[in-house]
């Protein structure tokens, strides 16, 4: 995703937004975004989860022969 910005566009990216939202406020904001992100990846993993379950509820395989 992030292969084709390359070094000088994610610096500057990285020195608009310390333009915008100055130098005390970055951290917060990287904070909340690594925050944001974990919460997302644990929902996904429970969505998986919660297929993977179903999945095995409706169709149980037996090893019987």
């Amino acid at each position: 995703m992030f292969q084709s910005i390359g070094i000088p566009g994610l610096i500057l990216i990285l020195i608009i937004a310390l333009v915008i939202f100055g130098p005390s406020k970055l951290p917060e904001i990287g904070k909340a975004f690594g925050n944001s992100l974990k919460e997302f990846k644990n929902a996904t993993k429970d969505i998986a989860s919660d297929d993977n379950a179903s999945d095995k509820k409706e169709n149980p395989t037996s090893s019987k022969n």
